[in-house]
């Protein structure tokens, strides 16, 4: 099957797209999109793969579903298409970042800034029905980012993984350790940022790792 996927991406996960699950994937996503409101919009499924080929990746942030509100999903994982206010987890992503690195909080939630620097921002299930959260959950996308992260975990080496909350923890376990560093801290959602994901340092802690192991820091 071929799938519209930036090209470093598409050498790497070329097997992916031949199996059963994928195709049945597509198929049922061709018929959402064709039958009622979903998003990112199509051309943006992939988008965090466009954005930050397979051969930058440096960090990897795990988000979940898309956001379901009209026009807010870019297809990153926690960012917002440009003009859209930044919603609670986004908000205290900013907060924590300002607290960390003393960098004012931006005006904009677009983060293709630091898709630009090498960060993956991966959602575990990348389309979703217009105002149902998780309603394209358990249809195959899970397994497809699942090979994306063994992917980037085997091939790749010293890539930093922010693994925030339950799900995306559970989600790492497939990460090799001993080659990259994985930071985990509670969501970042108003629900439970005070339970460990303020004050984690996960953004100096990343720049920290990098510089390192001789890479730029990320200019969050």
């Amino acid at each position: 099957m071929q799938v519209k996927i930036e090209s470093s991406w598409q050498k790497v996960l070329e097997d992916e797209f031949q199996k059963p699950y994928f195709k049945d994937l597509i198929e049922f996503v061709k018929s959402e999109y064709a039958n009622t409101e979903v998003y990112p919009p199509g051309k943006r499924i992939f988008h965090a793969f466009e954005e930050c080929p397979f051969d930058k990746v440096r960090v990897v942030i795990l988000g979940q579903d898309p956001y379901h509100g009209q026009g807010q999903a870019n297809g990153l994982a926690f960012s917002v298409a440009e003009g859209m206010r930044s919603p609670p987890s986004l908000l205290n992503i900013f907060k924590e970042i300002e607290s960390d690195l003393g960098k004012p909080i931006p005006k904009t939630g677009n983060l293709e800034r630091w898709a630009e620097q090498g960060v993956l921002l991966l959602n575990a299930t990348l389309t979703v029905r217009a105002h149902q959260a998780g309603s394209h959950q358990k249809k195959g996308w899970e397994e497809f980012t699942d090979a994306v992260i063994k992917k980037v975990s085997d091939l790749k080496e010293n890539v930093v993984f922010m693994l925030w909350g339950a799900y995306a923890q559970k989600k790492g376990l497939i990460i090799d350790e001993k080659k990259h560093l994985v930071l985990k801290a509670a969501h970042p959602s108003p629900f439970a940022a005070d339970k460990g994901f303020f004050g984690s340092k996960h953004f100096s802690k990343a720049n920290a790792y990098l510089k390192a192991h001789g890479q730029p820091e990320i200019d969050w």
